[in-house]
């Protein structure tokens, strides 16, 4: 029935062709916005909100043509300045999933933190779970082979455990995470300005950028709850559309879809790679998207996306996959 596209930062000259840009893949440019947009238009899909996208689904608003939703998550200033106004000359509805410690810059955005630690220092050193280190960060090949073989053991840290970690480590190398996490970011009146545009659906994506699956039942909730709580007290109403943080199955999975659903969410989107179907409509709060990424900035990976081709396997044949 249609297509949910994911995006993070939209930036002129973000995204590094060349040297140490390990996030690179989170970063696409207004110039392939726009040509994504063109080419979806012309390939015969309507741009709609996701709530109506939601509607479609349960079959509340005919659905005559295929649809495509855009997505941006976190809630970064480039939205707004970069991303914005390419949305607003296709007049395309679009959708900004917000963390409110992003917002209010105390959020430990601790790939950017690692990124920057590395990219500033010749030698790294540290201790991770008991066991030091010491990287050789002098040229971009080694500062490229610090970043993977970090990434993942501290990704899967636990929650609270990974964002201490991180603030040490920060400390410890001079970089100033809260000040990366302001510089970074929207502010209140940055969203409350973008959210006035007829255009714009703001949606919740927790408090603290929690992976929802990582933590306890009643924090997750919480979690969910409180970020609804704070958009509504900052916007004068509760949005009803969520993101989950991370979002693949790791950070992500039954339990919190029902959460989500308890929380009173409409819809709500994953990291899943897959297209939108009709049996979609039982699991609106566990709806795939598909990744524009920095590193695939071509109209033929969108081609290929909008195919269905490359998640048949992915997904082990399943239109739908939710466990």
């Amino acid at each position: 029935m249609g297509a949910i596209f994911m995006l993070h930062h939209v930036r002129p000259n973000g995204v590094a062709r060349h040297g140490f840009a390990p996030n690179a893949g989170l970063e696409i440019t207004p110039h392939f916005l726009d040509a994504v947009l063109h080419h979806v238009v012309g390939k015969g899909y309507d741009l709609v909100s996701l709530n109506d996208a939601a509607l479609r689904l349960k079959g509340e608003v005919p659905s005559p043509r295929p649809f495509a939703v855009f997505t941006l998550d976190d809630g970064y200033e480039d939205n707004f300045v970069h991303a914005w106004p390419v949305f607003r000359r296709h007049a395309c509805p679009f959708t900004i999933f917000v963390a409110p410690a992003i917002i209010e810059g105390a959020c430990e955005l601790w790939w950017r933190g690692l990124e920057a630690v590395i990219a500033g220092a010749p030698r790294i050193t540290g201790v991770l779970e008991g066991s030091g280190f010491e990287f050789d960060t002098l040229s971009d090949a080694a500062k490229q082979a610090a970043f993977k073989r970090l990434y993942w053991p501290v990704r899967n840290l636990p929650e609270h455990r990974q964002r201490e970690w991180i603030r040490q480590f920060c400390d410890h190398h001079g970089v100033d995470l809260d000040a990366q996490c302001r510089s970074e970011a929207m502010t209140w009146d940055d969203v409350r300005q973008i959210a006035a545009d007829p255009l714009c659906t703001i949606g919740a994506h927790t408090i603290n950028h929690y992976a929802m699956a990582r933590l306890p039942e009643e924090e997750a909730l919480s979690e969910a709850v409180a970020s609804k709580d704070r958009i509504a007290e900052e916007l004068g109403r509760a949005p009803d559309v969520f993101a989950y943080p991370y979002g693949d199955p790791g950070s992500a999975g039954p339990r919190d879809f029902d959460l989500i659903r308890e929380a009173g969410f409409a819809a709500a989107v994953t990291t899943r790679k897959g297209l939108i179907f009709s049996a979609h409509k039982d699991h609106l709060t566990a709806l795939p998207r598909l990744s524009l990424n920095g590193d695939y900035q071509k109209l033929r990976y969108v081609d290929v996306l909008l195919s269905g081709s490359a998640f048949v396997l992915w997904n082990g044949f399943k239109r739908v996959a939710v466990a």
